[in-house]
């Protein structure tokens, strides 16, 4: 299924249905070796991967360019219902985790402590599960937010080769 993408003023929120239980998908979200194995879009890796899921815990995800560049994501969970939803606080990082300026990675707007992004977890009764990352950043303009989106379908594709493998393997 075609990711669907609705943006509003801060807000853009990306979905998409895998054909894999709700615990399955959960697992490849939440798991640092599968992570590790669809973070970034199409043509990048992600060499490094720590989560601590936990309300108050840190992650810290590395994403490698193409050419071999690497920045990092990192930020706090603030809500997790198991299976269901997770709120984080979302940065730019170094590669131990902590805030940084956007400003370190050549982004042109004004520096900011963060977006708190939710990613829910919905399973139908034909044991499909939807997944919705919502993004919110108030200071993207409408070309970082167009690049996120196209970025977030590949994320998406990358992400469904990882349930289906795991989904054949249990």
């Amino acid at each position: 299924m075609p990711n669907q993408t609705t943006t509003e003023a801060a807000a853009q929120s990306f979905s998409r249905v895998f054909d894999a239980p709700r615990a399955l998908v959960w697992k490849a979200w939440t798991t640092p070796e599968y992570v590790m194995q669809w973070w970034g879009p199409k043509g990048f890796t992600c060499p490094l991967c720590r989560i601590d899921l936990r309300i108050g815990g840190r992650f810290t995800y590395a994403m490698a360019t193409p050419d071999g560049h690497i920045g990092y994501n990192g930020g706090e969970f603030r809500d997790i219902v198991l299976l269901e939803r997770i709120v984080w606080l979302w940065h730019f990082a170094d590669a131990d985790g902590n805030r940084v300026s956007p400003a370190n990675y050549g982004l042109p707007h004004e520096d900011r402590a963060g977006n708190i992004d939710e990613i829910r977890f919905e399973q139908d009764s034909n044991g499909q599960t939807k997944l919705t990352y919502t993004r919110n950043d108030p200071t993207a303009s409408q070309e970082e937010k167009d690049g996120v989106a196209a970025a977030f379908e590949q994320i998406f594709d990358k992400l469904a080769t990882v349930i289906a493998e795991l989904a054949h393997t249990a």
